[in-house]
């Protein structure tokens, strides 16, 4: 039975979750140096990171469908032409250094391994 306060926005961030779960696990077996590399943090740590230093701008949902996502353009980052389209280095470089006006930097403010568990987060949100 479905719990009637769990919504869409609420089970894209639980699939992306069970994904990053998977993905960390795996991560010492073969993954790209760029996510292997300390991705200790937890996947509950990634969604609070989100929540906390992404969601303003690109929503609960990555869909960036808030009003500061309008104000700055704030990518989507569930479309799928972009997620094909973007290297994880490309993410994990936007997070660390920013990009330009549009995003702040978050490389002084968080960890390798929590902007690799980011990385993994927003790879997860990937819509069809």
């Amino acid at each position: 039975m479905r719990n009637s306060s769990v919504g869409i926005g609420s089970s894209v961030v639980i699939c992306a979750l069970i994904i990053i779960s998977c993905l960390l696990v795996l991560a010492g077996n073969g993954a790209p140096a760029s996510l292997s590399t300390g991705a200790t943090v937890s996947t509950r740590t990634a969604a609070q990171l989100f929540s906390k230093h992404c969601a303003t701008c690109h929503g609960k949902d990555g869909r960036a469908k808030t009003f500061k996502a309008k104000f700055n353009h704030a990518r989507n980052l569930t479309e799928p032409g972009w997620q094909e389209a973007v290297s994880d280095e490309r993410i994990f470089n936007s997070i660390t250094n920013g990009r330009g006006k549009k995003m702040p930097a978050f490389g002084k403010k968080i960890t390798e391994a929590e902007i690799n568990s980011l990385v993994l987060l927003v790879r997860g949100m990937r819509s069809s």
